[in-house]
């Protein structure tokens, strides 16, 4: 269980009646992205509220008829995967900056100008995003954002994604330090270390 003072309220409303569960705001975006958590691991209470703010637990018929059950664990998943996360305005703030800057990442490092053959620096996708008034969700993945963010950025900046396949050599002397970098930055398909130490 995490503190009280860390925990959200994840709400749903369902058969005319509103559920909420206190849960830890990262914890609940694993579980949404579909990673199997143990939810004690991530809730506050093990209670299942009509109104957490107040302290009223639903009522076990309420659970009944949206649940068909009143066991906590099932009710509180379909609670975060289905319902809404309220986030604090911080929180809020600080998913969408890093998620921001996870799209602009993933642009400029995949995407290319197809005039000059060469990548958009991240400051020009950037100023585009804000031209184009993109909004970022704070829950959606960042493949699902790339997406709308590259519809929205097409009638400002001509951008295109491709992939190329190169084969590179690298002398012994520079091997073990080059390798962890290239992995970092590429998906290598083929990986042969020659007797003399090359890559």
């Amino acid at each position: 269980m995490i503190p009280l003072d860390q925990a959200v309220v994840a709400r749903l409303e369902s058969h005319g009646e509103r559920f909420e569960v206190l849960v830890d705001p990262d914890g609940a975006t694993r579980i949404r992205q579909g990673e199997e958590i143990d939810i004690e691991e991530i809730v506050a209470a093990d209670f299942i509220f009509s109104n957490a703010a107040h302290g009223e637990r639903a009522p076990d018929e309420a659970l009944m008829k949206a649940f068909q059950t009143t066991d906590f664990e099932p009710a509180a998943l379909r609670i975060i995967r289905r319902g809404e996360i309220q986030l604090t305005a911080e929180q809020r703030r600080q998913r969408i900056a890093e998620k921001r800057n996870q799209v602009i990442t993933f642009i400029s490092r995949n995407a290319i100008n197809p005039q000059t053959g060469f990548p958009h620096p991240p400051q020009r996708i950037e100023l585009a995003m804000e031209e184009a008034r993109v909004n970022i969700d704070p829950f959606k993945s960042v493949e699902e954002q790339v997406k709308e963010t590259v519809k929205a950025l097409r009638p400002l900046l001509p951008i295109r994604f491709e992939e190329i396949r190169i084969a590179v050599k690298i002398p012994a002397d520079y091997a073990p330090r080059a390798y962890g970098e290239i992995q970092a930055a590429v998906t290598l398909e083929q990986n042969e270390w020659q007797s003399d130490g090359s890559w």
